[in-house]
């Protein structure tokens, strides 16, 4: 039978602003990705979504990004490699102090925004930041966008690792995302959404803007959290896999 992980992008609330729907994508999504402090989040915004994350048993992530508050870190960043491998650990030594604080334990890591990006086109860039990761903790699953630079970089280092893909943005035919910038690159329609994530889950391939599939594994689902559809979107998803009899749970990460 076949399985997939949803995973969803969240603890990314300030103060008394907030961010999204993330207790009722918790209703949803079987692992999530939460923002650290430098993108976007603060200590009790993350608190706040462990505990949440921990009573409706769901995975829990750290989500290191640019330290771009302002930019909420889709902004791309020239830094060097040293600062940029500090600013992760600093980050990742966050949620895993959180997380030892509050009885959970961080499961897995996915870069954000920008970073994301950066890395799915640069191999070396990827492997740096996995390493200051690792580095802090060797047990992490590493997230990384399927069929990019980031999978060369997970199997060179050897670790744990899941593919990801996205059900609610376009793809270029080299795997990339299509810019947010450009007409069609984020997809709005919750049924169009679930019915893309059911065809490239049954055929384990990226389906790009072109329609040319690209083979990958495909062990989550990202199910962006910021949108005002994103509850529907998430559960649509859900729902259509769910009617294709594929198994909707926390991924295990591959070895490399």
């Amino acid at each position: 039978m076949l399985k997939v992980d949803l995973n969803a992008d969240m603890g990314e609330s300030f103060g008394p602003w907030k961010m999204g729907d993330d207790a009722g994508l918790l209703n949803v999504v079987t692992s999530a990705n939460i923002a650290c402090g430098a993108h976007a989040g603060d200590p009790d915004v993350m608190a706040a979504t462990m505990r949440m994350a921990r009573d409706n048993d769901v995975g829990i992530g750290s989500h290191p990004g640019f330290a771009d508050l302002q930019g909420f870190g889709r902004r791309r960043m020239n830094i060097p490699i040293a600062s940029l491998q500090n600013s992760i650990r600093v980050q990742v030594g966050a949620s895993l102090g959180m997380a030892k604080a509050l009885g959970v334990k961080v499961r897995h890591l996915k870069l954000h925004g920008a970073l994301s990006n950066m890395t799915c086109e640069d191999e070396a860039m990827a492997r740096a930041c996995y390493e200051a990761a690792l580095q802090v903790d060797p047990d992490l699953i590493v997230m990384v966008l399927a069929a990019t630079a980031q999978v060369s970089a997970v199997k060179s280092l050897g670790c744990s690792y899941a593919c990801e893909i996205f059900a609610d943005r376009a793809y270029n035919d080299d795997a990339t995302l299509v810019d947010r910038s450009l007409p069609g690159a984020v997809i709005h329609d919750a049924s169009i959404a679930g019915q893309r994530m059911v065809d490239m889950v049954l055929a384990q391939a990226i389906i790009t803007e072109s329609g040319k599939h690209i083979p990958t594994p495909i062990d989550t689902i990202c199910l962006h959290g910021d949108g005002p559809t994103a509850v529907q979107m998430a559960q649509a998803v859900r729902d259509a896999l769910v009617a294709e009899n594929i198994n909707v749970t926390q991924f295990l990460g591959r070895s490399a």
